[in-house]
């Protein structure tokens, strides 16, 4: 879902967690900021995962972004389904590079499974975007994202990342030896930790992310394009 704003040469999607859809996601946000995430110069854009068979359901259609065998991070990768999502994400960023859009100019993040979907495509196909932002989110012990990394040399996106200690679905833990990973190889990183925080945003980690963004995508830049 794409709601237009004033200058349209910035844009940052964001990737909605299992079962939900990108509408639902827009919806969340807004009844937790009481208002839109919205940028005088900045288009936000929610896509919905397409509907699969998610095994951790015992194969139950959900809207996901990528299979799993389990929810752990001590276990192999549905690599198939995680690098089909990419090719299907890697058209929608195209899509905006057409309409005239940098891609040094688009951010990429998501909450939970959205924020692992959103590290896949950035740090193994897309390199040369704005940055990555990953909320109660993590990666898998031995990663295709680690593999990837250990070959680059060049520089890469910004990691803001966010996760609460009482998260007992995606554990904090999980999340922090993500941002570790990364941040030894080579990724500029930041883990913002909320105290008692489930799985689930708050408005102080919203308002964190808001001002991260525009500092990624600031207006003067905007301008100047």
């Amino acid at each position: 879902i794409i709601f237009p704003l004033n200058v349209q040469n910035n844009s940052c999607t964001l990737l909605c967690d299992t079962g939900d859809t990108g509408q639902g996601a827009r919806a969340w946000i807004k009844q937790i900021l009481n208002q839109d995430m919205a940028f005088q110069h900045i288009k936000v854009i929610y896509p919905t995962a397409p509907a699969r068979p998610y095994t951790p359901m015992r194969g139950a259609l959900s809207t996901v972004w990528f299979d799993r065998y389990k929810i752990s991070n001590d276990c192999p990768e549905h690599i198939e389904s995680i690098d089909s999502m990419c090719h299907g994400l890697t058209d929608l960023l195209n899509d905006e590079v057409k309409n005239g859009i940098a891609k040094n100019r688009i951010l990429i993040g998501g909450f939970s499974m959205g924020g692992g979907m959103a590290m896949h495509l950035a740090y193994r196909f897309h390199q040369d975007l704005a940055g990555v932002f990953a909320l109660s989110s993590f990666l898998n012990k031995d990663s295709a994202v680690y593999q990837a990394l250990k070959r680059n040399e060049g520089v890469l996106p910004e990691l803001f990342q966010c996760h609460g200690t009482a998260d007992e679905l995606v554990l904090y833990s999980w999340g922090e030896e993500t941002n570790q990973m990364l941040k030894s190889l080579g990724v500029s990183t930041s883990l913002h930790t909320f105290p008692n925080l489930h799985h689930e945003l708050n408005r102080t980690e919203i308002e964190q992310l808001k001002t991260w963004i525009v500092k990624k995508l600031p207006v003067e830049a905007a301008k100047k394009n």
